[in-house]
């Protein structure tokens, strides 16, 4: 179940960072949701993962600590305001620039990028 759980938390991080690492602002902002995921996941993890444990004193034979489940909820929120963020910023790049890559300047296209040269050595 662990092998499971580590196999889960780093395939969201290479697809975050892959994400991450595109030239449009949309795939840019997937990325950054799914990273953090997997911070969340990893962070809800470092408490021990253990099923049938209470997380108030006296209500079971097993506990677990509360604080993984804390700092996740409080990541959650951090998360959300900062993907609304990072979306409002691109989505007013878009209206700013009228088109959605990231440094603000579309690449070549393929065509125009190499020109045949007649005549020309």
């Amino acid at each position: 179940m662990e092998a499971l759980y580590v196999f889960c938390v780093g395939m969201l991080t290479f697809c975050g960072i892959f994400l991450c690492l595109r030239g449009r602002t949309f795939p840019v902002v997937l990325g950054l949701t799914l990273l953090s995921y997997a911070v969340n996941l990893f962070l809800f993890s470092s408490g021990r993962l253990q099923l049938d444990g209470a997380a108030i004193l006296g209500i079971s034979d097993s506990y677990t600590d509360p604080l993984p489940q804390a700092l996740v909820l409080t990541a959650i929120v951090i998360g959300f305001a900062m993907i609304a963020f990072v979306v409002i910023l691109a989505m007013r790049a878009r209206a700013d620039l009228g088109n959605d890559f990231v440094d603000g300047r579309e690449p070549p296209d393929a065509d125009q990028a190499i020109k045949p040269t007649r005549g020309k050595v």
